[in-house]
This record gives C-alpha cells, sequence and structure tokens, in this order.
C-alpha cells in the first residue's frame, strides 16, 4: 500500500536511522522549495532576486538526490526487473542475485571512492554566493553511495543468514 508505514516491523535502530536520513531529506526539499518559491516571488512582484538561490538549490540537489537513493535500497525499492530474473532457471536465481548484490556495492564503492577523491581535491573551494565550500555539496555523493552501498550489504546479509537458517533447519531448497 502506497500510504502505508514503509518501516513497520523494523528494529528501532532502522526505524531511528530511516527517521534521520528522511528528515534530512524533507528539510533538503523544503528549503529548496522555500528559496525558490521566495526568488520566484521577489523577482516577479518585486523585481529582486537573490544572487545566491540558483547556486544554493544546486548545492542541495546532491544531498536531496542521495537520501532518496539511501532510502529507496534500504526500503527494497530500487527499480528492477523480477520479470526477466523469473526466467532464470531456480537454481542459477541465487548465483545471478549474489552477483547482482556484489555488482551494486563494487559499484557504489567505486563512486564513493572516486566521489572523495574529488572532494579531497576540489571540496576546499568556496561557493561564489553562497561563500561555502563545494565540499559541502559534493560529500553528499561520498556519503550516499557508501551509505546505499552499506545498505546493500545490510540487505545482502540478513537474505545469506535467512538462507543459512533455513538450511539448517532443512526447509530451503537447496
Amino acid at each position: 500500500m502506497e500510504l502505508a508505514n514503509p518501516d513497520a516491523g523494523l528494529s528501532l535502530i532502522n526505524r531511528v536511522v530511516n527517521s534521520i536520513v528522511e528528515i534530512v531529506g524533507v528539510t533538503v526539499l523544503s528549503s529548496i522549495v522555500v528559496v525558490v518559491f521566495v526568488n520566484a516571488v521577489g523577482r516577479y512582484a518585486l523585481n529582486f532576486s537573490f544572487p545566491w538561490a540558483e547556486e544554493f538549490v544546486q548545492m542541495s540537489m546532491p544531498w536531496l538526490a542521495m537520501t532518496g537513493v539511501f532510502l529507496s535500497v534500504r526500503r527494497g525499492a530500487m527499480i528492477r526487473i523480477d520479470y526477466f530474473f523469473e526466467k532464470i532457471p531456480q537454481r542459477f536465481q541465487a548465483a545471478v542475485a549474489i552477483f547482482g548484490y556484489m555488482m551494486n556495492i563494487a559499484i557504489l564503492l567505486g563512486l564513493a571512492y572516486v566521489s572523495l577523491d574529488f572532494v579531497m581535491l576540489f571540496g576546499g573551494d568556496v561557493a561564489l554566493y553562497v561563500e561555502v565550500p563545494t565540499g559541502w555539496s559534493t560529500s553528499a555523493l561520498v556519503c550516499g553511495a557508501a551509505g546505499a552501498a552499506m545498505a546493500y550489504f545490510a540487505e545482502f546479509f540478513v537474505l545469506w543468514r535467512n538462507k543459512q537458517l533455513s538450511l539448517k533447519r532443512g526447509d530451503a531448497k537447496t
């Protein structure tokens, strides 16, 4: 159900982590909406605009995107094509799923590494209008990619652990 609590049934720590990331995402989105609205009203009603508004929005977008990516991974809402996965013979599905998890984790960790290198090189540059280091914005790529990789690993670990437990009980297909 679309409006149901997506974190129902999770442990307290998982709900807290998701809530913190939700609060960050909602705060970023709300601040973007307010800045754009105030700037638009100022521009058309008062013939005045804030020179820093566009730069603020551009620097906030990576945080908005990465909070969304992190929560999508944590809640199993990333886009995937189950149709093709279900066409794979049952005996190969586990291997394909493991390969998929490992590829996602490797790609996200690679993105985090490259992003960290970028932040280390250019993160100290100061933005022209908002006068904060650009690392404030680009560090979202490091945090988001590393966080999503950890979320994928946690999901993989839970699936693996459940498979091991069911094998011990003897109620799973090998």
